[in-house]
């Protein structure tokens, strides 16, 4: 049986880029953690190190709470529309966006056997609402939230499907372009009680 991660093998997977993944740690840890295939170390310059599907799930599986409370780490999360309390916009927050949808297309392109970015990778088929929320924000569409109306990306009980709604006709299909640009299949549905129009959103395989 393969023997669970150090306490400071876990805290260079805990501070993994949530999205591509790459990692930061000693180059004994990090030689460690590619030992034990929860990484792999890139084969191009400049060799970073980033978290295999392996080291993904044992990220995942991290307990939520820290030992000790900590302030924020100011990790990247995409908006997906109705925060409480959503990040403040301007020239930074879209730079950090624009930088999270590189890192995912760099994902892509390591992760797919053909180096392929045009379609979702894994890392993308397991958070279905953020990818497709920072394929929308990374596009420009304005996520709803306050005292702006925009897109909200939701969980839905279909496997590898996301719902995607809009205030308005003319937004909804283009955020149906927008995500089928980025690797997604979407079609408009009607919820039989509301009658609200919204998107079905999944991710192309091929």
């Amino acid at each position: 049986m393969t023997r669970p991660p150090t306490a400071a093998q876990r805290r260079v997977i805990e501070g993994a880029d949530p999205v591509t993944g790459r990692l930061r740690g000693t180059e004994a840890q990090l030689a460690a953690l590619v030992k034990r295939g929860l990484a792999f170390r890139h084969p191009r310059p400049p060799h970073d190190h980033f978290l295999t599907p392996a080291g993904h799930r044992i990220r995942e599986a991290v307990p939520e709470a820290p030992a000790e409370p900590t302030p924020d780490t100011g990790v990247f999360t995409a908006r997906v529309g109705g925060e409480e309390d959503p990040p403040e916009t301007g020239p930074a927050r879209r730079r950090e966006v624009h930088s999270a949808w590189q890192g995912l297309l760099e994902l892509r392109r390591m992760t797919h056997p053909d180096g392929a970015v045009d379609r979702p990778c894994g890392w993308e088929r397991t958070h279905l609402v953020r990818a497709a929320a920072l394929a929308l924000e990374a596009a420009g569409h304005c996520p709803a939230g306050g005292d702006t109306d925009g897109y909200r990306v939701r969980a839905t009980p279909q496997p590898e499907a996301v719902a995607v709604y809009a205030p308005d006709a003319q937004t909804l299909a283009a955020c149906a372009a927008t995500l089928e640009r980025a690797g997604w299949q979407a079609g408009e549905y009607t919820e039989p009680r509301t009658r609200t129009r919204f998107l079905l959103a999944s991710p192309r395989r091929v």
